[in-house]
């Protein structure tokens, strides 16, 4: 066990004190009992970042009038004493610290102090783990079909999510599709992953590129985008068909790098284009 802070050794020390000046805490009928060092305390409370260390002391105290040996424990929490076995003269109240780990998550853990008759002392100690709030969020494996969209949110941070989808669909002659930002209905809980779909009305023919952007509260963002030939080529078969949607799709891409090298900077050409529209996340 490595070396204790100065303050702690000090504490480490067995205090003793006459039962006459000040009555103890939870004093049990049957001669000795347990309960927080300090002020009248019903439970320990300790509360910091996962991995924390923090410092306490439970109070021992024996009002019979022959010594008891008592050994010390705890059930649910990291918790190292300045001496797990102790011998409690009569009439005195001993202090000892201990230290105890903030764990991961919330929960309630006991000390436990036992005599060597087997009398039991519980005292509670509550855990609080304060995570620090993150937002982070991705959108993964963007994929284009003729009929639909399909994404995976995942939920890097700490915190749970609502996502707000913008879906933008640009196609051969101009934007296909341009929909503001809606909230998907889905919660997105930390470290889930989550596939979902767009159902759209792809063009029969065309070169199309996809750009989804994704946010959350706290400032989560990420964009994805992917390009795709989108046309009936499940119904062209042989080689000589493949060979030919091969050749459509390249034509339409060298057309619409001459496009953009032609477009004003900082302007969209106008399209009349009916706009695909979109009916909703799908999981």
């Amino acid at each position: 066990m490595p070396p204790m802070p100065s303050a702690v050794r000090v504490l480490g020390l067995t205090l003793l004190t006459l039962l006459s000046a000040v009555p103890a805490a939870h004093a049990a009928a049957d001669g000795w009992s347990a309960a927080p060092a300090g002020e009248a305390r019903p439970s320990f409370y300790a509360e910091g970042g996962p991995g924390t260390v923090l410092q306490d002391a439970m109070t021992l105290t024996n009002r019979g009038k022959a010594p008891v040996d008592v050994s010390l424990r705890a059930e649910g929490a990291e918790v190292t004493f300045a001496d797990a076995r102790l011998r409690l003269p009569p009439r005195t109240r001993t202090e000892v610290p201990f230290t105890v780990t903030v764990p991961a998550h919330d929960g309630t853990a006991q000390l436990v102090a036992r005599d060597t008759d087997g009398r039991t002392r519980r005292v509670p100690v509550h855990l609080r783990a304060t995570v620090p709030t993150v937002a982070a969020l991705t959108v993964e494996d963007l994929a284009v079909r003729a009929d639909r969209i399909t994404y995976t949110l995942v939920n890097r941070g700490t915190t749970t999510l609502a996502p707000r989808l913008a879906v933008h669909v640009d196609g051969l002659l101009g934007p296909l599709l341009d929909r503001a930002p809606r909230t998907l209905p889905a919660a997105l809980e930390p470290g889930r992953r989550l596939t979902l779909s767009e159902p759209w009305d792809g063009p029969v023919l065309d070169s199309v590129e996809v750009r989804l952007t994704v946010t959350a509260a706290g400032g989560a963002r990420d964009e994805a985008r992917v390009s795709a030939g989108v046309g009936p080529w499940g119904a062209v078969a042989g080689g000589a068909g493949a060979a030919a949607a091969g050749g459509a799709l390249l034509l339409v891409r060298r057309l619409r790098a001459v496009r953009r090298r032609r477009r004003p900077e900082g302007g969209r050409p106008e399209s009349s284009s009916p706009e695909a529209e979109l009916t909703g996340a799908v999981s």
